[in-house]
């Protein structure tokens, strides 16, 4: 059949306002995909508020935009915003925008106010860039990692300025910073979540899982992840997961969430992730239990040092010709100092010892 997604969801539901028809996992979504979108374009004054659809239009009127968004599918979804009523009179507000290469610190984060007394605070997940994907292995070291911290402050301070109740949601590292900050911010403000979106988004170090902080909301939390998701099976959930159908075959582009299927107001949902996800994720886990932290962090940055040898800069770019990467990822090891050689060697053959102890999940 034909495939149905994000823009579909659009026609269905472009005239129906949220009274009409309650807030989706969709609806999230969009307001993930929204929290991409470069604002510092149009505006200065990132406190005031936007109807969605003069925002996107400003944005659309940008000459070059198409070569200033993250995905291409970034301009038909301010298309899409434009003409939709559901969508359109929503304002936007409190953009905020941080980047710091050196410090690896990337958040952004935007406020959406839904309707009266009801709030969406979407927080931005790492591009489809590889320093981005670094980012949520970094994740899996350092708890918090600055976003982390960044994420609760900026949710406390809209909770200290408007009254009324939160939907959090993000997806990629946008998702798991919804999760954090709902759970690490001021019990007074926890109970205006009502509802917590994440979007293959890394899960936590089993520490955070125990926290009385994670525990209250544990419950709001809804997390979807693609058939074959990597990102999103990174580190533990404890909550449950929904699967999503994803038309990418390749495992790391179905991260991509203009590519997740949808039927009417909710995604069109799989049994379980396939079983190359499932060995994926036993598999890191398993290993990643048996390495320190620091461990962890020297082989993800020895990693992302072999990896970026091959001048792919995006997931997509290193998947195209994935042939002639692996050949530069290979070679450029071999270039590496011995100490750092033997320690790539050792956390390589960690990862095949639990990658054997699970092969029993691909071929029962």
């Amino acid at each position: 059949g034909i495939m149905t997604n994000i823009f579909d969801y659009f026609k269905w539901r472009a005239d129906l306002s949220l009274e009409q028809s309650d807030f989706s996992e969709v609806d999230g979504m969009v307001l993930a995909a929204l929290a991409y979108i470069p604002f510092e374009l149009i505006s200065e004054n990132y406190n005031e508020y936007i109807k969605i659809k003069d925002a996107a239009s400003a944005l659309l009127k940008i000459p070059d935009i198409s070569e200033k968004v993250l995905l291409k599918d970034d301009i038909p979804l301010l298309e899409a915003l434009v003409q939709s009523e559901r969508f359109g009179e929503m304002e936007l507000s409190e953009y905020q925008n941080l980047v710091d290469l050196e410090k690896e610190i990337q958040f952004s984060a935007i406020t959406v106010h839904l309707k009266e007394n009801l709030y969406c605070i979407a927080f931005r997940g790492t591009d489809n860039t590889l320093v981005g994907w670094k980012e949520d292995f970094n994740m899996t070291f350092a708890c918090p990692v600055p976003a982390q911290k960044l994420a609760v402050k900026y949710f406390e301070k809209i909770a200290g300025k408007v009254d009324g109740n939160f939907i959090i949601c993000g997806h990629s590292k946008g998702g798991n910073l919804a999760i954090y900050s709902s759970a690490f911010c001021k019990h007074k403000f926890q109970k205006r979540i009502e509802n917590i979106y994440n979007y293959d988004g890394p899960g936590f170090d089993s520490k955070i899982l125990l926290t009385k902080g994670y525990k209250n909301i544990s419950d709001k939390i809804n997390t979807f992840v693609p058939q074959s998701s990597i990102v999103g099976m990174l580190l533990e959930h404890e909550e449950n997961y929904t699967v999503v159908h994803s038309s990418q075959s390749i495992g790391f582009l179905q991260h991509d969430i203009y590519s997740w299927e949808i039927i009417q107001n909710h995604f069109v949902y799989l049994e379980t992730v396939t079983n190359s996800s499932k060995f994926f994720d036993a598999t890191l886990k398993g290993w990643l239990h048996d390495m320190g932290y620091e461990q962890r962090e020297h082989f993800i940055d020895t990693f992302y040092t072999v990896i970026t040898q091959t001048n792919a800069h995006t997931l997509k770019e290193l998947g195209d010709s994935w042939f002639s990467n692996a050949r530069t990822i290979l070679k450029s090891i071999k270039t590496l100092d011995k100490e750092t050689q033997k320690a790539v060697n050792k956390v390589f053959r960690s990862f095949m010892k639990c990658a054997k102890k699970n092969m029993a999940l691909i071929n029962p």
